[in-house]
């Protein structure tokens, strides 16, 4: 990807070998030999000075000369050295003073002056060397550090790992790092100078200018020191997830903005993978427990079976009633299973959430027992939920029970329903959230609570912390499927010895004509007057029990195992009620499609589907506009649920 290959090895090779700018010591410390040079040599000058102004005490003049060795003091690195100079010469100056004589036509006065002025001017002389050399040192001090930091930022920009970007505050590119390259395919002399808007995706590359802009106008932080993950567009195009750190700073008076980047794809890639791994780890699990609990119901059926079969004419009542109830729990081990997947069929309709609750805490009373207090708290204008009732219901059933056998010794219920606002803040924790308004159903329990290994767990399919045989370790995992395929959400807090509390948040009717109100309760079962049923339906053991029902209710019968065998028999018996149909048939026509042929034929003829899939759409290859709307009846069902459907059907 990066015009530059990078290896490792040779990363030292780009960097200084000085981490650190030089202190003052260490550069006086370098400049040794050289004073000492040229100290030495000024102490011979003053030494030869001496000696002249010794020989020739008469000419006074010769005084002025012990300055000129204090010139070289500006070659000098340090004023230490120049101070033994100035020392060195007013010593040499003393001594020719004092063996100086006296003589005409000069008197004592001319000689003090003489030598008052060659002091000071020598004197003078060091204190400028001094300041020059000062002025030199932090010069020179500031035009290493300066190299230093130069040299640093270069090191930094090639061996960082991570990809830096420097801009102004224009959004023009200053530096981009060798890990940039790498990441974004473009060579350094790509970038430099143009906006670096040229790295992002769309729609932030059209905003980015306007957003540095509203910044620098207004101060409004969005970015800059706030990590956030973003998508960056390679040289190539290809879109990147990108974790972005903006830092600021102020350099000459303009401000400079410096980006860190690093790329996620690799972290998302083993995320994935883990994902893909527990996601396996459920699966198989769940394909234990699924076996486990569905050969413990057909031992139940195929045995009492086997005892009515011995004794046809005086079948036993009990293995009757044993195998219908095997029966009926692998429905509903079945519907579990499909809530957890979220793949059940809901039919979500505006509930007043506190009105159910209400009307389920006076069952469950009857249900957890007299150990168990219940208290029920329903804020006052507590918003109406879209949600599907029978199973809210179920949910706060599972929860119930859950609290219940973690209170074996009594305790508390408490069942509280409030609205509530999920924001932003609440989906920085958790992102799968959709933000907006909910109706929250609160329920808290005494209970022993769990621990952090098993509050992990909580969710997973059969994982249950209950005795053998206490439960199957799919009611909470049913709780969660429902609540998300309702796009919900559900939050559980639970510690060791202080009980568990689990929040529902439902989604909040905003529309009052969006969803008609729930219906409460359940028609009762009708019989038939007669009507005739075309049941379609390409299991011949399952049309031959869906007829046998139906005949016993009263309605007459035809029966097609495929659509085209379902339309001969229409154009032959168009006087049929109802078209009975399966949704997905070997025979290659479809419910859907068999609905679509006889609605052309008959316009007016009611529809009843039923499928064993839960999601029998993607099965049916029909397009959706081409589907006539109708009741779909979930296999398996009952006696009474057939009832029930038909006669809506029929009166619809």
């Amino acid at each position: 990807m990066s015009p530059h290959d990078a290896n490792p090895a040779d990363a030292s090779h780009t960097r200084p070998s000085v981490l650190h700018p030089p202190s003052a010591t260490e550069l006086r410390a370098a400049a040794a030999p050289r004073a000492s040079v040229i100290t030495a040599a000024g102490l011979v000058v003053f030494a030869i000075i001496l000696a002249i102004d010794l020989a020739e005490p008469s000419h006074y003049a010769t005084a002025i000369l012990y300055t000129l060795p204090i010139l070289a003091a500006f070659w000098l690195p340090s004023p230490p050295a120049t101070l033994i100079l100035a020392l060195a010469g007013s010593l040499c100056l003393a001594i020719g003073y004092f063996n100086t004589p006296v003589a005409p036509p000069a008197g004592p006065v001319e000689t003090i002056v003489y030598r008052a002025t060659a002091f000071a001017l020598l004197w003078f002389t060091a204190i400028l060397a001094i300041l020059y050399q000062v002025a030199r040192f932090a010069a020179e001090h500031s035009s290493i550090a300066r190299r230093h930091q130069a040299a640093l930022l270069h090191a930094i920009l090639e061996t960082a790992p991570d990809a830096l970007v420097v801009i102004d505050q224009t959004g023009i590119i200053q530096s981009f790092s060798r890990s940039a390259e790498r990441l974004f395919g473009y060579a350094a002399d790509e970038t430099i100078g143009r906006n670096v808007s040229m790295l992002m995706a769309a729609p932030t590359r059209a905003e980015h200018d306007g957003n540095l802009a509203r910044y620098l106008a207004t101060g409004e932080r969005r970015i800059i020191g706030i990590g956030r993950v973003v998508e960056g567009q390679t040289k190539d195009g290809r879109l990147v997830p990108i974790e972005l750190a903006v830092g600021e700073a102020k350099v000459a008076q303009q401000r400079v903005f410096i980006g860190f980047m690093r790329d996620l794809s690799a972290r998302h890639r083993i995320e994935d993978e883990l994902r893909q791994a527990q996601k396996m780890e459920a699966v198989g699990q769940l394909t234990g427990g699924i076996a486990h609990d569905f050969n413990n119901l057909l031992l139940v059926i195929s045995g009492n079976l086997e005892l009515i079969e011995a004794r046809p004419d005086h079948p036993d009542p009990v293995a009757i009633k044993e195998a219908r109830e095997a029966a009926e729990l692998g429905a509903e081990l079945t519907a579990q299973l499909l809530a957890f997947a979220r793949k059940q069929s809901l039919d979500p309709k505006e509930v007043d959430v506190g009105d159910l609750i209400n009307s389920v805490a006076s069952m469950l009373s009857r249900t957890l027992g007299d150990h168990i207090d219940i208290a029920v708290s329903v804020n006052e204008g507590a918003g109406r939920a879209v949600v599907d009732a029978a199973q809210l219901q179920t949910a706060l059933l599972n929860l119930a029970i859950n609290a219940r056998d973690a209170m074996e010794g009594g305790g508390h219920l408490a069942i509280a329903v409030f609205n509530t606002e999920l924001d932003a803040r609440y989906a920085e924790v958790h992102p799968e959230v959709r933000l907006g308004p909910y109706v929250a159903v609160q329920v808290a329990d005494s209970g022993t609570g769990m621990s952090e290994d098993v509050l992990e767990r909580v969710f997973e399919p059969f994982f249950t912390t209950k005795k053998a045989g206490a439960g199957n370790g799919l009611g909470l995992s049913m709780v969660y499927g429902f609540t998300k395929q309702s796009n919900g959400h559900v939050d559980i807090e639970s510690r060791v010895g202080e009980g568990t509390t689990v929040t529902l948040y439902l989604p909040r009717a905003t529309d009052p004509q969006a969803h008609p109100a729930a219906a409460d309760g359940h028609s009762s079962p009708h019989a038939g007057d007669g009507e005739l049923i075309l049941v379609v339906e390409d299991d011949a053991r399952v049309r031959r029990v869906a007829i046998a029902r139906l005949r016993d209710l009263g309605y007459r019968t035809l029966a097609a195992s495929s659509g085209p065998e379902a339309l001969s028999a229409l154009a032959a018996h168009p006087q049929v009620s109802l078209l009975f149909t399966d949704v997905v048939m070997a025979e290659g026509m479809s419910g859907f499609e068999l609905a679509r042929q006889a609605r052309q034929r008959l316009p007016s003829l009611p529809l009843l589907y039923t499928t064993g899939y839960a999601n029998p759409a993607a099965f049916a290859r029909t397009d959706e506009a081409e589907r006539p709307a109708g009741p779909t009846l979930r296999k398996p069902y009952s006696r009474d649920e057939l009832a029930r459907a038909v006669r809506a059907a029929l009166d619809r």
